[in-house]
């Protein structure tokens, strides 16, 4: 079967091309942004993935073992050979935990500009403040994107509260670690509840939500600390005001407990969730990129939530990651039992399992928001 991953309207002729470079971490942690990317995107016409550790195979069965129409192709050569027209944009696709450009990567980065592509890119090192990588976009007249690249502080805004005053049901997808799949179980709950006539809206809060196409947003760990939570509930505020939806999901970053990142902590400050639905790896020994940190509990994680913020988790997503769908199935068990709260995974399992988990927490969502969860 063939399956359009990136879900995309009749109108993708009228949004720019795009091949994305995920050499050696494509369908890895650190290939996340390219990961989402195959699996949805409206800002960019997908046409392949750059890996050479997968040339020649396709994208949606390495990630998901679903075929798509988004090749994998050894370089940047090939990738623009197989194109039927010059890509217009090119996405550095990775999220390495250096966050900065590596000297092999900055060469296909720089030929992708003088064959006169646009450049994306989510690196924490904005590639638009580089001299050499800067000129030589200005002489190809070529832009290039910094998604985390924040705006002056000027021109940002503090908390005011003024989320409260917004009547759409907030849920934020929050985590027990970075990289483990809150933002693809927020699309896909977003999809099902819009498909259900609940209009919804996401809020994305890093750098693959947006450049998915995400409406409204902010690259929370971009921004400075005093302006987080009031950038957050800006965007929030203008979905609200904007779309008028029943229910605005807010994409998670990192997890509450980490000790290295505090943008959970911001995003349940700035979005004032009703609920929270928390994303766990249970084969996932230790945290992302620090060996030495074993994973949370989904036991303590919640803990920690609920006692952090003023809201109350109402289901548990499993990333499958080095299971089996048996071990999936035994899981769910498992955690439905200790936790006695719904639990699935968002993209082996069926979407109706994760519109129930919504509806059993707020069974009157259809005919109106209630703002207590049962």
């Amino acid at each position: 079967m063939i399956r359009d991953a990136q879900a995309q309207s009749s109108s993708l002729t009228q949004i720019p091309t795009a091949v994305i470079y995920c050499e050696g971490n494509f369908a890895k942690i650190d290939g996340k942004t390219a990961n989402g990317l195959v699996r949805h995107s409206e800002a960019y016409k997908i046409i392949s993935v750059i890996d050479s550790a997968h040339g020649g195979e396709n994208s949606g069965q390495v990630l998901d073992d679903v075929i798509n129409n988004v090749p994998i192709l050894k370089d940047l050569d090939a990738s623009v050979a197989h194109a039927t027209a010059k890509p217009d944009t090119f996405i550095y696709g990775m999220a390495p935990s250096t966050g900065r450009l590596s000297l092999a990567d900055r060469g296909v980065v720089l030929d992708a500009i003088g064959r006169g592509m646009n450049i994306v890119s989510g690196l924490h090192e904005y590639l638009s403040d580089d001299p050499e990588i800067a000129q030589a976009a200005s002489d190809r007249q070529v832009t290039i994107r910094d998604i985390r690249k924040p705006k002056a502080s000027k021109d940002m805004r503090l908390f005011d509260g003024s989320v409260a005053d917004v009547h759409a049901l907030r849920i934020a997808v929050l985590g027990t670690d970075c990289a483990i799949g809150k933002r693809t179980t927020a699309t896909v709950l977003a999809r099902a509840l819009n498909a259900k006539g609940i209009k919804t809206v996401l809020v994305g809060t890093g750098q693959t939500g947006l450049m998915q196409g995400a409406k409204y947003g902010v690259a929370m760990d971009a921004v400075p600390p005093q302006f987080c939570c009031g950038e957050l509930e800006g965007a929030i505020v203008a979905a609200s005001e904007a779309e008028q939806p029943d229910v605005i999901l807010i994409e998670g970053q990192g997890a509450l407990s980490h000790p290295a990142f505090c943008t959970s902590a911001f995003i349940l400050r700035g979005s004032q969730p009703d609920a929270v639905i928390l994303q766990h790896a249970p084969k996932r020994a230790h945290r992302c990129d620090f060996p030495n940190m074993p994973m949370p509990t989904p036991v303590s994680e919640i803990a920690l939530i609920e006692a952090f913020a003023d809201t109350k988790v109402i289901g548990v997503t499993l990333n499958h990651e080095g299971m089996s769908d048996a071990e999936v199935t035994n899981a769910i068990s498992v955690q439905t039992d200790k936790l006695d709260l719904p639990v699935t995974d968002a993209l082996s399992r069926p979407a109706a399992h994760l519109l129930a988990m919504v509806a059993a927490a707020y069974p009157g969502l259809q005919q109106g928001t209630p703002k207590v969860a049962v």
